[in-house]
C-alpha cells in the first residue's frame, strides 16, 4: 500500500523540484558500521552472516520514512513497507538480482531469503527481479574494504529506489568493522535521513 504526497503542502517541495531536475539526482556516502555483536550473534545462532545485516538493515530502512518515498510519474507516494533486491553472488563469480519481502518477523524473512537464494544460485543469467518501486537495492562486496563506491546507473530510466552496499568485514583489536555505502535520491532524503538511518542499523546490529 501507499499513500501520495501532496507535493504543495510537503516541506520537501523545494528540494523535490530542484534536484529532479539534475541528470544525476543521486549523493552517496560511505561509513563504517560496528557488527561485532552482530557477527558473534549470528554465529551463535548458525545464522548467515549476510543475511542478518541484510534484515537489520531493511529492518532500519522501514523504520526510516525518507527510505520510503518513491517517484512514479512524476509523483511521490509514501509506501507502508519496502523491501530487499539484494544481488546474490554464484560460485562461477557471476551475480543474479533476487527480490526478498520484508517480513516483521526475522526468522520468517530468514526462511524466504535463504529459498529465493538457492533459487539465484542455481540458475543463470540476471534474472531481474520483478519487485517494483517499493525496494531498496542492495549489493555485498565481500572482497573490498572500500572506503567510497559508485554505481552504473541509466540516466534514461526513472529510479528513486535507494542503494545500500556492504563491504568486507574487517577485525582490529578484536573490534569488527564493516564499510557500507548509501545512495539516495536527494529530491527524497537528504544526508540527515541517511544519518537517521545508520543511527538505527547500528543500533539493531549491537542488539
Amino acid at each position: 500500500m501507499k499513500q501520495q504526497i501532496n507535493i504543495e503542502t510537503w516541506e520537501r517541495k523545494d528540494h523535490f523540484h530542484f534536484f529532479s531536475q539534475f541528470q544525476e539526482p543521486f549523493f552517496g556516502v560511505t561509513v563504517s558500521v560496528n557488527c561485532t555483536k552482530a557477527y558473534q550473534l549470528a554465529k551463535e545462532h548458525q545464522y548467515s552472516f549476510f543475511l542478518y545485516y541484510l534484515y537489520q538493515a531493511l529492518k532500519a530502512a522501514n523504520e526510516t520514512e525518507n527510505f520510503r518515498y518513491r517517484i512514479i510519474d512524476g509523483k511521490v507516494y509514501l509506501f507502508d513497507e519496502v523491501h530487499a533486491s539484494p544481488t546474490i553472488n554464484r560460485p562461477d563469480g557471476t551475480f543474479g538480482f533476487s527480490y526478498m519481502n520484508y517480513k516483521d518477523e526475522q526468522e520468517d524473512f530468514f526462511a524466504n531469503a535463504k529459498q529465493v537464494i538457492t533459487e539465484v544460485q542455481q540458475t543463470k543469467g540476471l534474472i531481474p527481479a520483478v519487485s517494483g518501486e517499493n525496494v531498496i537495492h542492495f549489493s555485498a562486496i565481500p572482497w573490498l574494504n572500500f572506503t567510497s563506491l559508485s554505481h552504473a546507473r541509466s540516466f534514461t530510466f526513472p529510479d528513486s529506489c535507494p542503494k545500500i552496499s556492504f563491504g568486507k568485514m574487517m577485525e582490529e583489536n578484536g573490534n569488527k568493522t564493516m564499510a557500507v555505502s548509501v545512495h539516495g535520491h536527494h529530491g527524497l532524503m537528504d544526508g540527515y535521513h541517511v544519518g537517521l538511518f545508520i543511527d538505527r542499523f547500528q543500533e539493531l546490529l549491537n542488539q
